[in-house]
């Protein structure tokens, strides 16, 4: 495949009407729109496919996995409500997009892959756009425990059930963002930790993922 770092007037003004189709979708939070118009989501493209990287559509990126659709990371970015110096634990690093609209939101992200190929081009490709979260390669279903606890955690990933070891690593008062369901469509499920034990939980729109898989997933 080849890639190319360039990013010219074609391709900001192609984030800027990326922005404001996301707007007439009702993604509401100005600073998650910011985050979107400002992250190169071309750059996470072979240069063959650059004309598909501004569609709101989600994207193969090889392994099985695709980059998600940029409504679908606005949105589950959007129910994090994301305050700056958050430390947030991304189950499914993907491409690494989801990745960099966290931390132009100005979280501290800890992000896990399970899969080698993606996990290694992502571990180049990040740090050279100036983007430095803490990279693990392993099972996200069992979370990160080593840095536990986290104030928030996004599942990128269709899961069957919330896997307990995200509930624990979740600190009193964090928000869990994960789609629950089959394997073929999910409800977004928002999670608020009110105590110990004790959790809020929210049923919201139908998504289509890949599966989470792992020991406490499929």
């Amino acid at each position: 495949m080849s890639y190319k770092f360039v990013d010219n007037y074609r391709e900001k003004g192609a984030r800027k009407k990326l922005v404001d189709i996301l707007k007439g979708k009702g993604i509401e939070d100005e600073n998650v729109l910011k985050a979107i118009g400002k992250v190169p989501r071309h750059y996470f493209f072979d240069e063959t496919f650059w004309n598909q990287a501004y569609r709101d559509i989600a994207f193969p990126i090889g392994e099985e996995q695709t980059i998600s659709q940029p409504y679908t990371v606005a949105y589950q970015t959007q129910l994090l409500h994301i305050k700056k110096g958050d430390k947030v634990l991304e189950i499914g690093t993907g491409s690494g997009y989801q990745s960099c609209i966290l931390m132009e939101l100005g979280a501290k992200v800890y992000t896990i892959e399970r899969q080698q190929k993606l996990y290694e081009r992502t571990i180049q490709v990040l740090p050279y756009m100036g983007y430095k979260p803490q990279f693990f390669l392993g099972d996200g279903s069992k979370g990160i425990l080593k840095h536990a606890p986290y104030d928030k955690i996004i599942v990128t990933a269709g899961a069957p059930l919330v896997p307990e070891a995200l509930l624990k690593q979740l600190k009193v008062g964090g928000i869990i963002v994960i789609p629950v369901g089959d394997t073929e469509t999910q409800k977004m499920v928002t999670i608020l930790k009110t105590a110990d034990n004790d959790y809020e939980k929210h049923e919201l729109d139908t998504f289509r993922f890949v599966p989470l898989v792992g020991d406490k997933a499929w």
